[in-house]
């Protein structure tokens, strides 16, 4: 699916969003009907995907049969108003599991968006480190001993990782570790290291010819949008289509802060041709 070509001039969708098969408040079908009375025109299921480990927040792989059952039921019930579509967020553990998996490439999905969501501790147990800020600090302390760079480190090598293996067509929030790192060390994310890493991901990016969401789940509360503004810029200026997802896990969220996402990605493109 060429899912910019399919959304075409369209500001009424969202591709990202999260039902009672994983870590959603509400059901696919209350979902749709919030989409349908919010007058959108495309609308993307995508549930965390089934990994193998113990998360509270994923899909099992025994409910994908039925996932995929609802979209098309909601298909049928509500198409003529709204284009609704099987998608995945496909978390990468690792090169054993991830987007590339032969598992997933198998799926009949629309498209599929890959996140990082989990790193290894220095110990090699899988750890999450998305959730509130709070549960983020208390981990890296915890959980990787008090070293953050360790976490920031080991988050963009797994972020490239994915990119370089390939098998999706989305990259979710690809600085969402930034505002958690920056509670625990203000100032993180300007210092050379940081920097670096954007470096090297928007150019692997760019090569790989992946759409970058503006996640605009976060605005309200941490007035933060994944990319930040000057991520959002370097991506604009080297030519990556950008989408912008609610990533909604509840009915009435399902266009939250999507307007100043879209307001924000048609000013930088104004910005950088005048």
């Amino acid at each position: 699916m060429d899912i910019v070509t399919e959304l075409k001039d369209s500001k009424l969708y969202t591709l990202h969003s999260h039902t009672q098969f994983c870590d959603g408040h509400a059901t696919m079908e209350a979902m749709a009907r919030a989409a349908l009375a919010e007058g959108f025109t495309h609308y993307g299921f995508s549930p965390h995907s089934p990994v193998p480990i113990d998360s509270p927040c994923n899909m099992r792989a025994e409910d994908v049969p039925a996932y995929l059952a609802e979209v098309m039921r909601i298909r049928d019930l509500y198409g003529d108003r709204c284009h609704f579509y099987a998608g995945m967020e496909i978390d990468y553990l690792g090169p054993d599991w991830g987007p590339a998996n032969d598992y997933f490439r198998g799926l009949p999905l629309d498209y599929r968006i890959g996140s990082v969501h989990f790193i290894p501790t220095q110990e090699g147990v899988l750890t999450d480190i998305d959730g509130s800020i709070d549960r983020f600090r208390e981990r890296v302390i915890h959980d990787f001993h008090g070293d953050l760079r360790y976490v920031v480190d080991t988050f963009f090598a797994h972020t490239l990782d994915m990119v370089y293996a390939g098998g999706f067509d989305i990259i979710g929030h690809v600085d969402k570790i930034g505002l958690r790192a920056s509670v625990c060390q203000p100032g993180i994310e300007q210092e050379h290291f940081y920097q670096q890493h954007l470096e090297n991901l928007i150019d692997s990016i760019v090569e790989a010819g992946l759409i970058v969401e503006l996640n605009t789940k976060s605005y309200k509360d941490q007035l933060r949008m994944f990319p930040d503004i000057p991520l959002l810029r370097k991506f604009i200026e080297r030519r990556v289509p950008v989408i912008v997802n609610s990533d909604a896990h509840r009915p009435e969220r399902v266009n939250a802060s999507r307007l100043q996402g879209l307001a924000m990605v048609e000013r930088i493109k104004e910005e950088l041709h005048q």
